[in-house]
């Protein structure tokens, strides 16, 4: 019983932490509305032409491709700390070396199909 109120608390107190920051920026925020704040862009040089770009689909499988492989390292550097200061049995490496595996798998599939290839 003693855990769910603590986490209770902890919800409370985010939620008004949130509405006190918000509330106290928007009490203090200047309001005095001009022709510039209005423009899209407040500073550099006016906009030309519509925002609205087509983008190549190929931006988008670089993006997938580095959001895949960013995420390896998320993984694998928490792995090499614990490993370093942890004496482990060959299950953790084996694990591992097969994570790596997949992943090398996945980047030969990618170059395979041309993904890396920027026209």
């Amino acid at each position: 019983m003693f855990e769910q109120v603590i986490i209770a608390a902890f919800i409370i107190v985010g939620a008004a932490f949130a509405c006190v920051g918000l509330g106290l920026s928007w009490l203090l925020s200047p309001t005095k509305p001009t022709k510039g704040k209005g423009i899209t862009y407040e500073c550099g040089v006016e906009p030309i032409g519509s925002p609205w770009v087509r983008l190549r689909p190929g931006y988008f499988v670089y993006a997938i491709l580095f959001i895949l492989f960013d995420l390896k390292i998320v993984f694998l550097f928490p792995w090499a700390i614990a490993t370093a200061y942890v004496v482990t049995g060959w299950f953790i490496i084996i694990q591992m070396t097969l994570f790596i595996g997949i992943l090398l798998i996945g980047l030969a599939y990618a170059w395979k199909e041309g993904a890396l290839s920027w026209h």
